[in-house]
């Protein structure tokens, strides 16, 4: 039994799947990652400033400038397409398997998807709101009070929200199967949560080594959207 069969057999199996999802998850639909290979973060100066310094509570307040420019070269999700994998996360979903998805992702691809439970750890592009009236947009916007308008996601310095990591935290616990998708496991506290994990299979699929393979029920080294097609194959044809 090659590795796509068995996560397959895993899922059938399980009653209460959660998938925990991180920026290798959207590779495949054109979007680069952070900590990967040719990620973000392996560019590590534009227009003279560090990345992680860039998406800074701070440096959005006193650069707008080059924080809107970052975000419009290296983040945008503009004419970005859900793949296979956000697909079948969806559709596993529907099957009653995947109870919730958590992801760190700010690109909303889970929801256009079709998923129904997110949680967005970080937020999401998708929502821009008013510092001052609290109008929102789907998109950036000239706001009519002439206040501060900014992304609904979380910068570094910030901190996350409350409710969605409580929410986050049960539903891993509640979890007998959670599948790790497209994340090196180094950002914290996102991270973390992976503690809260008690069920009895933990599936890793990344390119790269994770810090927690060694205890994962199944390692997976190949693309999430290749690996899920496969998936879903196997499992439309136990029906």
């Amino acid at each position: 039994m090659n590795k796509i069969e068995q996560l397959a057999e895993i899922i059938n199996n399980s009653n209460y799947v959660v998938a925990f999802t991180g920026a290798g998850a959207s590779t495949d639909s054109g979007l680069t990652d952070f900590r990967g290979k040719t990620g973000l973060y392996t560019q590590r100066s534009y227009m003279g400033y560090e990345p992680e310094e860039i998406l800074s509570h701070d440096f959005f307040f006193n650069h707008r400038d080059v924080f809107d420019k970052y975000l419009e070269e290296k983040l945008s999700i503009n004419n970005i397409k859900p793949n296979e994998g956000h697909k079948a996360l969806a559709e596993l979903e529907k099957m009653g398997k995947i109870k919730a998805v958590i992801t760190q992702n700010i690109d909303d691809l889970h929801q256009a998807a079709g998923s129904k439970k997110v949680l967005e750890l970080h937020g999401t592009l998708k929502k821009w709101y008013c510092l001052d009236c609290g109008k929102s947009e789907t998109a950036s916007f000239i706001c009519e009070c002439g206040g501060t308008v900014r992304p609904d996601i979380t910068l570094y310095g910030e901190m996350l929200d409350e409710a969605i990591v409580s929410e986050a935290v049960k539903e891993i616990e509640k979890a007998d199967t959670l599948i790790i998708v497209g994340t090196s496991l180094t950002v914290y506290p996102a991270a973390f949560y992976i503690n809260y994990f008690k069920g009895k299979n933990l599936v890793i699929i990344n390119e790269t080594e994770t810090p927690r393979d060694s205890i994962a029920s199944l390692v997976i080294r190949e693309r999430f959207a290749d690996v899920m097609k496969g998936v879903m194959k196997i499992l439309k044809n136990k029906k």
